[in-house]
């Protein structure tokens, strides 16, 4: 299974902006995330302690990321956006929490830093690049499980995370039975194609038998 098959057969049922922006990327090309969706609401700060706020969060460090962090489950994605992109939303520690947890990974509409610790734990990450600045003072998780939107794309909590080198893809969980059966029969009858082609058989032929390019 990889994004562009997926993203190929939600075309062909109407699922035609699933994709997040081209800018988030995994962290490595043999990175691959697969799992259901954590969806996290983060928002600039200014401060990273604000005593006398209307808002309580606005007194606790990093707001409720410990919290959100804490929350994932086996084959879950960390999956954070809504502040600036001016600090890192991901780092190590936070990596290692997740990876002892068995997540699948993390989808961060900003950036990650201790790039090279997350490597060596072997988390699937993937982020907008890296930048070590951190959220502390700049950044707070204001809710979790909440509905998301990265890119004019809709995440809600639950969704299928797909993503590997070509990007990144969300799977509604109303819709993940048929997506993932017609993507298992496109990725048949792609193998086909291609030992086809490879024999010799011209594109045109190749379509018209098989009707995939």
């Amino acid at each position: 299974m990889f994004t562009a098959v997926i993203g190929d057969v939600m075309d062909k049922i109407g699922l035609q902006k699933q994709f997040l922006p081209p800018y988030l990327r995994v962290l490595d090309r043999g990175m691959i995330i697969a799992g259901r969706a954590v969806t996290v609401l983060e928002a600039d700060v200014f401060a990273e302690r604000i005593d006398n706020s209307a808002n309580p969060l606005m007194a606790k460090p990093f707001g409720l990321m410990f919290e959100a962090l804490d929350s994932l489950t086996q084959d879950d994605v960390y999956i954070c956006t809504g502040a600036s992109p001016d600090f890192a939303l991901w780092g190590g520690l936070m990596s290692t929490r997740a990876h002892y947890l068995k997540a699948a990974g993390a989808v961060l509409d900003g950036y990650v830093r201790d790039s090279n610790e997350i490597l060596e734990i072997g988390l699937p990450v993937a982020s907008r690049g890296c930048y070590a600045q951190d959220q502390g003072p700049r950044g707070k998780v204001l809710d979790y499980n909440v509905p998301l939107r990265i890119g004019g794309v809709d995440v809600r909590p639950g969704d299928i995370v797909f993503a590997d080198c070509d990007g990144i893809v969300i799977v509604p969980r109303d819709r993940e039975a048929e997506v993932i059966r017609r993507a298992l029969e496109k990725v048949r009858t792609e193998s086909a194609v291609r030992k086809a082609l490879a024999g010799g058989m011209g594109t045109v032929e190749a379509f018209e038998k098989f009707g995939v390019m």
